[in-house]
């Protein structure tokens, strides 16, 4: 049987953010390898992974040999550091399935990189990447940014449990 997971924003490739986000790595070779092992431990060939976004900084021949070595089935909705490139540039380096948009999933979870407004009145979940360390409050956005997730994907399980549990409590 596979699962579904979700991440975002690894930035595989970029220095800065080591700085930016204080990610606990001493330099990119050691940031990336450890997000390919962490990736790797949870996610299996035959497993769905949605990235929600800011996937790589490196030219498309090394992100094309780091989504190579990634497993599962990946789907690409596009961050505001993907969207120079294009659709085509994320289907050649690798992605099976690329998204210019927000996507709706399983009829409750809408998957953005960017938070999208939200209030108590709209039927969904807003799983998001883009704001990396911060959070939102409230029961309708999930941070799926690596930082908050030991830079490792997320099951939709533990997803749905997280906010099935915030709307009980």
């Amino acid at each position: 049987m596979s699962n579904v997971f979700f991440t975002s924003d690894h930035h595989f490739g970029h220095k800065l953010i080591i700085d930016f986000e204080s990610r606990p790595f001493a330099s990119v070779e050691e940031m990336d390898k450890v997000m390919v092992a962490n990736w790797n431990a949870v996610v299996r060939e035959e497993d769905t992974i949605f990235h929600l976004g800011d996937f790589s900084f490196r030219n498309q021949e090394d992100t094309r040999s780091i989504v190579s070595a990634l497993n599962g089935y990946k789907i690409l909705i596009l961050g505001n550091h993907d969207r120079g490139r294009g659709r085509g540039w994320w289907l050649e380096a690798g992605f099976d399935e690329v998204s210019e948009y927000p996507l709706i999933y399983k009829e409750f979870f809408l998957l953005s990189h960017e938070p999208m407004y939200m209030n108590k009145h709209m039927p969904y979940v807003n799983v998001h990447g883009h704001i990396h360390g911060q959070k939102y409050e409230g029961n309708h956005h999930f941070n799926i940014c690596v930082e908050h997730w030991n830079y490792t994907p997320l099951s939709f399980e533990q997803i749905r449990n997280s906010v099935v549990a915030s709307e009980e409590g």
